[in-house]
């Protein structure tokens, strides 16, 4: 529910504590930093705790800094809030996304995206929706926060649960061809090159969803409203699709789910970068989501069925951490491009999709 919160309530943020425009693009860089490190260490967090105490940990670092945002006075607060925001949001991706991948089936890694789908939408809905009477922004962070709160303590009361994991065959979690194990290790190329796709794809979602609107906007002449519809069609086009992708996965297998969404996505992305009508705009955006929903959930439920067991975790955080890395990056180097020529953007997007393409069949041969 954070994830979308900040952009909603920062026009009203900043005027009221005199704070610089910009600012928040520092402040998001900060906690998408302290996200993609505390990702990266997932390994190492998980080979000395438990999946269970390290969600719940990142839910009351989740909380805290939600409540920080809340009763913020200046520029400091929000870096300070940045902190266990971005702590908490990294190691609860990353280990959650592992725990799923070694535990459970296809269908459940894209069911938990979509739900991630689902709170992303609501919380800029609650923002909104608190600004609009006497909570403000403040009263939103706090609802937020008290949820988040309410959340870790659902952990806390939850904790034996984990101990209690559907028990698979070592073939089945790993998902080796042949029936064996895979022996492919972190550190190989294999390894570091799924950390790059996931750099590569959640950049061009990210982009995607921060830059059509304002492309449908400056360069189409669309109106504000009619550009929102058309982005936010995008947004529950992913979500959706995920739902729709964990009915299917278990039987087509993740592979060529992705393979037949980024066509899709590919094919989407070219239809809105010549998009003149409201309608071809959403239906372009609605192709590109439905293409892009399964690409992240079937990729991380791979990962136990290309490397050693030793290794997926670690595999895992680094792709959560390569993530968080592209949604800070190309977003911004779309801006540039921006600056230069808006209908530049989706043919960005679009090369950006055609390499993840590419990266994917190669790490597909490899593994």
């Amino acid at each position: 529910m954070p994830d979308g919160a900040f952009g909603v309530a920062w026009p009203r943020i900043y005027p009221e504590l005199n704070l610089p425009l910009g600012l928040a693009g520092t402040v998001l860089t900060m906690g998408t930093i302290f996200a993609a490190i505390s990702g990266f260490s997932s390994g190492w967090l998980l080979a000395r705790w438990p999946t269970g105490p390290i969600v719940l940990v990142s839910g009351l670092l989740t909380s805290s800094g939600l409540l920080i945002v809340a009763h913020t006075q200046s520029a400091a607060w929000l870096y300070a809030a940045a902190v266990p925001l971005g702590f908490g949001a990294g190691a609860v991706d990353a280990c959650l996304n592992g725990f799923v991948a070694r535990h459970y089936s296809g269908r459940h890694m894209n069911w938990l995206h979509s739900c991630w789908g689902i709170g992303a939408t609501a919380g800029p809905l609650l923002l909104g929706y608190a600004m609009g009477t006497t909570l403000g922004w403040r009263g939103g962070y706090l609802t937020l926060g008290l949820i988040q709160l309410g959340l870790a303590l659902l952990f806390a009361c939850t904790l034996g649960w984990w101990k209690h994991v559907p028990e698979r065959s070592q073939h089945e979690a790993h998902g080796a061809a042949g029936g064996k194990v895979p022996t492919m290790l972190a550190n190989s190329a294999a390894g570091w090159l799924s950390a790059l796709i996931f750099a590569f794809y959640v950049a061009a979602e990210m982009t995607t969803g921060l830059w059509a609107g304002t492309v449908l906007v400056a360069s189409r002449g669309f109106t504000p409203a009619t550009a929102g519809f058309c982005t936010a069609g995008f947004f529950a086009a992913i979500t959706a699709g995920r739902i729709l992708v964990g009915f299917v996965v278990d039987q087509y297998g993740n592979r060529r789910l992705v393979a037949w969404g980024l066509v899709l996505a590919i094919l989407g992305m070219a239809g809105f970068a010549v998009a003149t009508t409201p309608l071809a705009a959403a239906v372009a955006l609605i192709l590109t989501g439905l293409g892009f929903a399964p690409v992240y959930p079937c990729l991380m439920h791979e990962v136990p069925r290309r490397f050693a067991p030793e290794a997926a975790q670690t595999v895992i955080g680094r792709q959560s951490g390569a993530a968080s890395l592209g949604a800070a990056a190309l977003p911004a180097l779309a801006g540039w491009v921006a600056q230069h020529s808006l209908a530049a953007v989706p043919v960005l997007i679009a090369v950006i999709v055609l390499m993840l393409a590419v990266s994917i069949k190669q790490l597909n041969r490899m593994t």
